[in-house]
């Protein structure tokens, strides 16, 4: 352990609300006794149980000496714990485990650039909504401030990116902290929570005392002998009633209820109106979300009905009610909307893309949310899958009172579906990127979960590739970012062994994850990737070059990434001709079955399907 200084301590922050302790160098109060740690070998041990109590099978990590304990004692007991090759990947996975179960997933890095690393994945589970948890390591408690490694003040670095933090600064208190972590991940709207664990307070208290006995020293001047007292005075602190009483028990999660005179009023709404529409997002499925009986709900309704997010596939293919194209048209058309856990941001034009005139009613967590820049006329604020479950208790037939208007949708929807059949008959040098996603949802199982990260490629997917069940899609969310894919797959892997994985990456995309291929690999996960490699950043390059008349930083090569896959261990395969796609699918298909992970890389022709779909 690392030579501590004689000066006198710098004040000690007790948490991340800014409050300090001074410390005194000379205390005459009478020394602590050291704890027992009972039935827990160390505190890593007690943060495993905690975990185990709350029901976790799955912890995702880039391992560091700050973090050791905890996933010795995870493993110990029973968890999967689940190495991979970036901070921000474990951070993914845990953010797909939230969306894909409801309940928190959970990642552990080590201190300083564990952390930081990990904070755009932070950022994107916190605008999805998804609940997690996040176990930093850190420097020993006495050390923080004094330029040990990979120190810093993590607590302002993560505040901004999570719902709750605490640093917990007693071996006592690990397990009640991580407890109350799942809480706040789970209550209100669910979110990524932060948890700082010093390594002084994961080892054995035999080894702690032994490490800061040698940073002590044994010289006989006043300024050492104060340093010893001193030091045994934190270690007494740290392990003081460090008891071997049971982790704190999960607390109930209650989903917050919109009043049911919103429920009455939205059903007054929409049973006047004569075009009514639905658009449900991600929201209405997180936390105690129940997908079931929401599919049931909007069935019962028979409104129609735009999913987006992780609402695809909530509906199953090809539901009657469901409506996949022409979005922006019919909500300018409709004279009665309600979204269902869906903001009016960027994806709806910041609300212009409903009409003035029209009722709007937003069922929502959060109440910013519900009313960002178009107030609604009634504001649910509650859970979004409960409610539209109320609304059709009070409320149903609305397919065969306005039979007329969801046939006139269909009608669009059918059109644009021929469109697209259209060009996917176009021609090239290399493959037609519409073809090719056609033939991937002609091959997908009914078991399959579509893992979308990418620009252009994905984008075009969303209108393609039709995901079969409920939680069947995953895709970042509207935080747009990039990278997600590897640590999604991997989590759905997990979370669903049976499910075929497939991840559809754009070639840009794909570079974050081609490093986790020797995860895939060696943990023994047989997702099946499709790059769409069309040699360019495309969602950028078509707007800018056409704007600008430059393509500085939007070209790539068309890589070999299914050559490095296979370096990894994996099968790579290279697609350059339409009539080289099916076999390369099936071929995928029967590896993946044999436990294989799969990289196809696929050379595209140039598209202009999405022109003008830049978002800003």
């Amino acid at each position: 352990m690392a030579t501590i200084s004689t000066r006198a301590p710098r004040p000690v922050k007790t948490g991340f609300a800014g409050a300090k302790a001074w410390v005194r160098l000379v205390d005459m109060e009478t020394p602590l006794p050291p704890a027992a740690v009972g039935d827990y070998a160390h505190g890593g041990d007690r943060v495993a149980a905690a975990l185990v109590a709350h029901g976790v099978r799955f912890l995702f990590t880039l391992c560091g000496g700050h973090i050791s304990p905890i996933l010795v004692a995870a493993k110990a007991r029973g968890i999967r714990v689940v190495d991979v090759r970036d901070e921000a990947t474990a951070v993914f996975a845990a953010d797909a485990i939230g969306r894909l179960t409801g309940t928190p997933g959970v990642a552990a890095v080590t201190a300083g650039p564990g952390v930081t690393n990990a904070l755009t994945a932070l950022q994107n589970a916190k605008l999805a909504h998804s609940p997690l948890i996040l176990i930093g390591g850190a420097a020993p408690t006495a050390l923080q401030g004094r330029g040990a490694l990979q120190d810093i003040d993590q607590g302002p670095v993560v505040a901004p990116f999570v719902k709750w933090a605490r640093r917990v600064r007693r071996v006592r208190d690990l397990g009640a902290t991580i407890a109350e972590a799942f809480a706040f991940a789970g209550e209100g709207v669910p979110g990524p929570v932060f948890v700082e664990c010093p390594v002084d307070l994961l080892y054995d208290e035999a080894t702690i005392r032994g490490w800061y006995r040698d940073a002590a020293g044994k010289g006989n001047a006043i300024a050492d002998r104060l340093l010893r007292l001193y030091l045994e005075r934190h270690v007494n602190r740290i392990f003081a009633s460090a008891n071997a009483g049971a982790p704190s028990a999960p607390r109930a999660i209650v989903a917050p209820s919109a009043p049911q005179a919103k429920v009455e009023a939205a059903a007054r709404k929409l049973a006047a109106a004569e075009r009514p529409l639905i658009v449900v997002g991600s929201q209405a499925l997180v936390g105690a979300g129940d997908p079931a009986r929401l599919a049931e709900a909007l069935t019962r309704l028979g409104a129609p009905v735009y999913l987006s997010g992780m609402a695809r596939g909530l509906l199953g293919r090809g539901h009657p009610l469901q409506l996949l194209h022409r979005r922006r048209d019919a909500l300018r058309e409709a004279d009665c909307v309600l979204l269902a856990g869906v903001p009016c941001d960027f994806r709806l034009d910041y609300g212009r893309h409903i009409r003035r005139s029209a009722t709007l009613i937003a069922a929502n967590r959060s109440g910013r949310e519900a009313r960002l820049n178009r107030r609604p006329d009634i504001a649910a604020i509650g859970d979004a899958g409960d409610f539209v479950i109320r609304l059709a208790a009070n409320l149903d037939g609305l397919e065969r009172k306005r039979a007329a208007w969801l046939a006139s949708l269909r009608a669009r929807d059918g059109a644009r579906e021929a469109e697209i059949a259209t060009r996917a008959g176009a021609s090239g040098d290399y493959v037609n990127p519409i073809a090719l996603l056609r033939a991937i949802d002609r091959a997908a199982g009914e078991n399959a979960i579509f893992v979308a990260d990418g620009g252009d490629f994905v984008g075009a997917a969303s209108y393609v590739l039709r995901p079969r069940d409920k939680r069947a899609w995953l895709d970042p969310g509207v935080f747009g970012t990039l990278g997600v894919g590897a640590g999604f797959a991997l989590a759905a892997a997990m979370a669903r062994p049976e499910a075929e994985i497939w991840l559809i990456l754009g070639d840009g995309a794909c570079g974050w994850s081609l490093a986790e291929f020797e995860s895939f690999v060696r943990q023994g996960v047989p997702i099946i990737a499709v790059v769409g490699n069309d040699a360019g950043w495309t969602q950028i390059a078509r707007e800018q070059i056409k704007m600008l008349g430059d393509d500085v930083g939007v070209t790539l090569s068309r890589a070999a990434y299914h050559d490095v896959a296979a370096g990894f261990g994996a099968l790579g395969l290279l697609v350059r001709r339409e009539d080289e796609v099916e076999d390369a699918l099936a071929r995928a298909k029967a590896a993946a079955r044999s436990g294989q992970p799969v990289l196809i890389n696929v050379w595209l022709d140039r598209s202009d399907f999405r022109e003008g779909s830049i978002s800003i």
